[in-house]
């Protein structure tokens, strides 16, 4: 990785870590860059973008940047990565530049840039790109003249790739009942008009972007929505997207959770049978969960496993011919269709099989021993030990495990959690906690935390918050944890406060019962926000401030 870009592109906050003069430097570059490779030719970009509201600004710049640089820029408009990626390689485009940041929150921005064979950038050219944001590089001459690029309307390479997903399909999907969760993003334009086309009854919830509400308690990262959606309009099944659609997750019937390793499973299982899973191998990375192993193994399919993010994943299945890859948490490339991950595609393959083999999801999924989850179970797992959340999980589980297997599923299972966590940084840190947490502390109130993690001063350190809290009490130095209320009469003894003059804020059913019973107020947000024995309920984390002025 670069100074500017990472495994997913230029990403940052919009116009604090990525400007519009980072934009404009980026296209007057590429526009360079391509150009000098096909000198006789006119160089050709396709720009798309997700529906962030600074998403317009960068396309602009971009746009600014590459025409001044003599390309021509044809604009996909809102539209999903891997579309972009499509276009670029069937239409013969110099490169392609997605405007997203994918599962971030609105206010942050990205530009990830395609090469011309449809895949991500390779590394020695950001290594220039950032040479001369850096002004290490020579000044790049401005077209004249004729040679000045100009702008296109592509809005039919868009509408190309949706007649591509739907003519992947194999089936129709007349009297199958599906929710879509489009997380506000970039599937909005495309996903409906998909299974709509395949004949579904289509259920589509977060599917009205303005700009600010992109990944806002939706989509993938936010699957309890579409897990009570899918239970409440019974569906057959359901996918949420991110913010690019570039990642997918499912949910049965039931409200369970379908994650990318049990997709990567059932998909893998059924090309295997099909004689279509080439090398009869998998791509990883090595977040994925040890059941999916133990079913590889349990199905003869052997699999790789790689460095985390879908660019590795992808690096590798390009050198070894491998088809299947992906990661945990929804990236899934289908070498044959895709270069990259592409979640509309995922649900059509999901889809696929389902037909195929006249199965449930729910059935497919319980292959591996680790389908099963709905919110109720997710919840529990909030505010526990760590071996406490492992038994939950492995409730489920197709057969016992010894101690000793429990301790190494354990500490598996937190490295995981780390690797999530080192990844985190402080635009990961919504707007509205650090405006909050700036507030109570400018009214000179005493903040702890008091959680049943040991890894949470790690996490604080990530996304910039280690100073904000006075004391912690966690599961470094608590003997019981939540509902216990241990942890909490901990961090009110270290701020030198009575219960009674102190406030618990929880997003767990487990947490509030321990602020009870410590003799404290409690105040619930996110899953435990209508729990009925909380003293105040929380829609947003700003509410906080209104308490505590009343």
């Amino acid at each position: 990785m670069g100074k500017y870009f990472g495994t997913d592109g230029f990403r940052g906050e919009a116009n604090v870590d990525l400007t519009v003069e980072h934009a404009y430097k980026v296209g007057r570059f590429l526009g360079w860059y391509y150009g000098q490779k096909t000198p006789d030719e006119r160089c050709r970009v396709v720009i798309g973008k997700d529906t962030r509201r600074s998403s317009y600004m960068f396309e602009y710049s971009l746009v600014a940047g590459l025409t001044a640089s003599g390309a021509d820029v044809y604009l996909l408009h809102v539209t999903t990565t891997p579309s972009v990626s499509y276009v670029v390689r069937t239409e013969g485009f110099n490169c392609g530049i997605m405007i997203s940041a994918s599962h971030n929150p609105f206010y942050d921005n990205g530009i990830k840039v395609i090469n011309e064979r449809g895949e991500k950038l390779e590394e020695s050219v950001i290594l220039e790109i950032e040479k001369y944001l850096d002004g290490e590089a020579a000044e790049i001459p401005l077209a004249k003249r004729e040679h000045i690029g100009r702008t296109v309307d592509f809005a039919a390479g868009r509408n190309r790739y949706i007649g591509y997903l739907i003519s992947i399909a194999t089936r129709s999907f007349k009297n199958m009942k599906v929710a879509l969760d489009c997380s506000n993003g970039s599937a909005s334009a495309i996903a409906k008009n998909v299974f709509d086309a395949l004949g579904a009854e289509t259920h589509v919830m977060n599917n009205e972007p303005n700009g600010l509400n992109i990944n806002t308690n939706c989509g993938s990262t936010h699957i309890e929505h579409l897990q009570k959606f899918v239970v409440d309009e019974k569906c057959d099944i359901g996918f949420a997207y991110d913010g690019d659609a570039d990642r997918c997750i499912a949910v049965d019937k039931n409200g369970c959770v379908v994650d990318g390793d049990s997709i990567m499973y059932i998909c893998g299982k059924y090309m295997k049978e099909q004689g279509s899973l080439f090398n009869n191998t998998v791509v990883t990375t090595i977040m994925s969960n040890f059941g999916l192993y133990k079913a590889f193994d349990r199905e003869g399919i052997a699999y790789v496993k790689t460095a985390v993010g879908d660019k590795y994943v992808y690096e590798n299945m390009a050198a070894t011919g491998h088809c299947l890859g992906g990661e945990q948490s929804g990236h899934i490339i289908f070498s044959k269709h895709a270069t990259t991950g592409d979640g509309i595609l995922t649900s059509l393959k999901v889809m696929e099989v389902m037909l195929e083999k006249k199965e449930s999801l729910k059935k497919l999924a319980d292959e591996i021993g680790a389908a099963g989850f709905n919110r109720e179970d997710n919840a529990r797992q909030r505010g526990v030990s760590r071996m406490e959340s492992l038994e939950v999980v492995l409730e489920k589980a197709p057969h016992q495990y010894t101690k000793e297997e429990k301790a190494a599923l354990a500490e598996h299972k937190n490295e995981m959690y780390r690797q999530l966590l080192a990844n985190m940084s402080p635009a990961d840190l919504s707007h509205e906690v650090k405006d909050t947490l700036d507030a109570l502390r400018a009214k000179g109130l005493l903040l702890a935390i008091g959680s049943s993690s040991q890894n949470a001063p790690f996490l604080l350190d990530r996304i910039g918050l280690g100073d904000y809290f006075d004391k912690i009490s966690d599961g470094n130095n608590i003997s019981h944890s939540k509902p216990h209320p241990e942890v909490f009469l901990l961090a009110a003894e270290y701020l030198g406060l009575a219960p009674a003059d102190c406030l618990v804020v929880e997003d767990a059913v487990s947490g509030v019962d321990a602020g009870i019973a410590g003799g404290f107020d409690t105040a619930a947000i996110g899953y435990a926000s209508t729990y009925h024995k909380a003293t105040y309920h929380l829609k947003t984390f700003s509410d906080l401030l209104t308490i505590v002025e009343g």
